[in-house]
């Protein structure tokens, strides 16, 4: 049976309500297991970030763990694990989100956290510097120290795109989170952490009518306000190729990314779909085209991978976004082999398409992975959650993995086509560090 001929749909029940504070609630009820997750996204990501402010997106996240009005510092971390859960939160191109999972009798328990960091959250001069540090540190380790930190996800979209919102370094810069100050934090809290720009979403071992109450009870006080306009991201598409180089001396090996703009992942969901699966068909799995080509066959590169979206979530994305491929290659290899080898596969796909067989492979294992996501309270809140954000529809997260398997062949030959070599970004990464 190939992907297309099941039913791939999850018709789970969802529930939503608006309180008068503007707050957007998705309950989620499945009393299967004796777990509940709860999960607040709120509609500020990095690309929101005004010039001179990079990575405040991120460093306000970190700040809205230092406790708040009714919860001392590392008071919300005790009380969730005293309870038996998890927590954490992350930041994205598009959203921010925190979230909890903890057994069914502990629901109020985390919406009592949530309420009073959306409420009140403790921004002062010396939770906001000890932040700052620890995010420096978290860019020293993860980025300025590490081999390929910064490759391609923060140096591609400088040349792949025009706009502040999408060039800039979303971790940011030293000196943009060194000036940062309380009232620059109390103004983002003010302008984004609204209620009217935040989802609620709560799913698990769940009764409707009372999760309405405790979220009447401890949300419906949080004082509303103006909410900002979703900022328009999406950029003219690319006439030409950018084309640019950096030096890694911490890298043992050369690497080039290429990144092309794609369709539109909300307006344009359906042929966004095409491409979704034509990065999978590139690069996923010891038959992908990608690496038996690159890998196997003419040993052009030791690894690659082809992806959607710079955090590899294709669905949590707005416009303008890419598709890339990645490629680590051995020194001796000229880049413009790997590059020929690359889009000469593309090629491929846009003048022959691809086999009925093939397309059906590559949407099972696409569909097996939304479904095992969806298969935890925690995954599939987060997808309902994210869906709602993005998308304004969560029951679409349950709806992805049967539209996936839906796309037809000449889809993904439409999507090879759009990669034109004409237009692609490619950023070269040269290993500077010389034999250790």
């Amino acid at each position: 049976m190939t992907a297309a001929g099941a039913d791939l749909t999850l018709r789970h029940p969802v529930e939503r309500f608006t309180l008068d504070n503007g707050l957007r609630v998705v309950l989620a009820p499945d009393r299967s297991v004796p777990v509940v997750a709860v999960t607040v996204f709120y509609d500020v990501g990095m690309r929101n970030e005004p010039e001179g402010r990079t990575g405040f997106a991120h460093l306000f996240e970190h700040v809205m763990f230092q406790g708040s009005a009714h919860v001392p510092k590392m008071e919300h971390a005790r009380l969730v694990q005293a309870a038996g859960g998890t927590f954490n939160g992350s930041t994205h191109q598009d959203y921010t989100n925190y979230y909890e999972a903890l057994p069914a009798e502990a629901l109020e328990r985390a919406l009592f956290l949530e309420a009073d960091r959306m409420a009140a959250p403790a921004i002062t001069e010396e939770n906001l510097r000890n932040q700052i540090d620890v995010v420096k540190e978290e860019i020293r380790v993860n980025v300025l120290n590490r081999p390929y930190g910064a490759f391609p996800w923060l140096q591609l979209p400088q040349i792949a795109f025009e706009s502040f919102a999408n060039t800039h370094d979303g971790y940011g810069s030293f000196v943009d989170l060194e000036s940062s100050t309380v009232a620059d934090a109390e103004d983002f809290f003010s302008r984004y952490y609204a209620p009217g720009n935040a989802v609620l979403c709560i799913g698990g071992d769940l009764d409707v009518g009372e999760t309405e109450r405790l979220v009447r009870r401890w949300f419906g006080p949080v004082e509303a306000r103006e909410v900002p306009p979703t900022p328009y991201t999406g950029e003219p598409s690319p006439t030409t190729v950018r084309r640019d180089v950096v030096e890694d001396r911490l890298a043992p090996a050369p690497a080039v990314a290429l990144g092309w703009r794609v369709p539109d992942p909300v307006g344009d969901l359906d042929t966004y779909l095409g491409t979704v699966l034509l990065a999978e068909l590139l690069s996923e799995g010891d038959a992908s085209r990608l690496e038996r080509r690159l890998v196997h066959d003419d040993r052009l590169a030791v690894a690659q991978s082809s992806y959607v979206g710079l955090f590899g979530d294709p669905f949590d994305v707005r416009d303008a976004t890419l598709l890339t491929t990645q490629v680590h290659h051995p020194a001796a290899v000229p880049v413009e082999d790997v590059l020929a080898a690359v889009h000469e596969e593309i090629g491929r796909v846009a003048t022959d398409g691809v086999s009925a067989e093939e397309l059906a492979r590559v949407q099972a294992r696409t569909s097996a992975q939304l479904l095992r996501q969806a298969d935890s309270v925690l995954g599939r809140t987060l997808a309902f959650a994210g869906a709602e954000l993005v998308h304004g529809r969560a029951e679409l997260a349950g709806e992805l993995a049967a539209r996936l398997a839906a796309v037809t062949p000449d889809a993904v030959q439409v999507a090879a086509k759009g990669l034109d070599p004409g237009t692609a970004a490619i950023l070269e990464l040269r290993a500077t560090g010389g034999a250790r």
